[in-house]
């Protein structure tokens, strides 16, 4: 990948206005909200509806749903209009497709998962798919905060990979070094407590990901002059 390339940030499991704005002025590129009532991070559609219309222009809006039932999905896109739907349970290619919406399918990382393999069923669907949030294979859905060995992800899976699981300010640059993905995702690691955001853990989050994108530049100088 290009060293010119801008690592996009993406802030999970946003519930409160504020924290929506503080990630906005932090640098983040889109924000995540939670359409699972047993999350502790889980919204409702009014508070989704609220936390959206508060954020400035070019920050995108990514609804997570575990499972849903289709009419829960179809009133949030009719009322949120999210930038991305986020697919996190074991919907099928045809479920995920069902919406004609764009979308993110989470993957829940392990030894012997062929990630190519799924990507080409999703991506065969209708292609709506817009690419593959990798995140640690824990009991339930979602990571758990947990970071997964990120040498399970094969070099060129061929299509935008988001890498999430247990990042924090601490390791998001060696993660970005490591994987190049076209974005991270963060929850747990920028968090107060659950569901509540620290403004300074977001800050230090993005400001992780842009010093490891500008190593990346000097690592690859003549990216620069490419075009």
């Amino acid at each position: 990948m290009s060293g010119m390339h801008r690592t996009r940030i993406k802030i999970c499991g946003i519930t409160r206005v504020e924290d929506a704005l503080a990630a906005a002025h932090a640098g983040a590129d889109a924000i995540g909200l939670v359409f699972y009532p047993p999350s502790s991070r889980a919204v409702e559609l009014a508070q989704a509806c609220e936390i959206a219309a508060a954020l400035p222009p070019l920050v995108g809006t990514v609804a997570l749903f575990v499972n849903a039932e289709p009419r829960r999905v179809h009133e949030v896109i009719e009322r949120l209009r999210p930038s991305l739907l986020q697919f996190h349970g074991d919907e099928t290619p045809q479920q995920c497709e069902a919406y004609d919406y764009p979308y993110l399918r989470a993957v829940r990382m392990r030894p012997g998962l062929d990630l190519l393999d799924l990507k080409a069923r999703y991506a065969q669907a209708h292609g709506l798919l817009r690419g593959l949030l990798l995140d640690a294979f824990v009991e339930g859905f979602g990571g758990g905060g947990e970071v997964f060995d990120w040498s399970l992800i094969p070099a060129d899976v061929g299509c935008p990979i988001v890498l999430s699981g247990g990042l924090r300010a601490a390791n998001v640059a060696r993660a970005v070094a490591r994987v190049r993905p076209w974005a991270v995702d963060v929850s747990s690691g920028v968090e107060r407590s659950r569901g509540v955001k620290d403004a300074a853990a977001m800050q230090a989050f993005v400001a992780a990901v842009r010093a490891a994108d500008s190593e990346a530049q000097q690592d690859c100088p003549a990216a620069g002059t490419a075009r």
